[in-house]
């Protein structure tokens, strides 16, 4: 697969670059991508909850009333999960909600993403830019030269941070960006467009070729 080198204005250069098949041209594993995706949702949960059982409640055990002769249940503490401010039977507790994935099940997940993303042509890949100062405008200049939607959702993957481009863009809904090195299939399946620098796109592929 072949994407066009676009200009900021969104222009062809005239360049191509061919694709990688073994990172953008796999057969996606639906089930990798789904335990991945499940990991990070999962490690995105801080698993605080917690509610009191009778044991921790503060309240009288002191027996309410007589064993037998009231018509009622027989009741010996107000601690008790039947009382309304008793202890609560099985209650949540703090507890840490992520599970292991093998490494190379997290990459090939991340890879069958990528592949989706390029089987739907869900990619564009634009020139290296950067911004001279932090400014939410010109990074909504270039997105409007380049056709992307503010509605929709777009993934910028750069080559290394740029401290300007993140902070022109962080004010921007729908709108995120990224190094290769902290892509995660949540975020590269959560999006309409993946938009790839060169600088990106060669570190993308130096990263996933190493890890061969």
């Amino acid at each position: 697969m072949e994407l066009s080198v676009l200009t900021i204005k969104g222009e062809d250069t005239g360049r191509k670059v061919t694709l990688s098949d073994a990172i953008f041209g796999l057969e996606p594993n639906e089930h990798a991508m789904y335990l991945d995706v499940k990991l990070y949702l999962a490690n995105q949960r801080q698993g605080t909850h917690k509610s009191k059982e009778r044991a921790e409640i503060a309240r009288t055990t002191k027996k309410l009333k007589k064993q037998k002769g009231t018509g009622g249940a027989r009741a010996g503490s107000m601690k008790s999960p039947v009382f309304i401010g008793g202890g609560r039977v099985f209650g949540p507790k703090p507890r840490d909600y992520g599970f292991k994935v093998n490494k190379k099940t997290k990459q090939l997940a991340r890879l069958s993403a990528l592949s989706v993303l390029a089987r739907e042509n869900r990619l564009a890949l634009v020139e290296n830019f950067s911004l001279e100062a932090a400014k939410t405008k010109d990074f909504l200049n270039i997105l409007s030269g380049l056709n992307l939607n503010t509605g929709k959702k777009t993934l910028l993957v750069t080559g290394s941070v740029d401290k300007n481009v993140v902070l022109s863009a962080r004010n921007i809904q729908k709108v995120k960006v990224a190094v290769p090195t902290a892509l995660n299939t949540h975020d590269l399946l959560n999006t309409d467009t993946l938009l790839l620098s060169e600088a990106g796109l060669e570190t993308l592929t130096q990263l996933y070729t190493a890890a061969e």
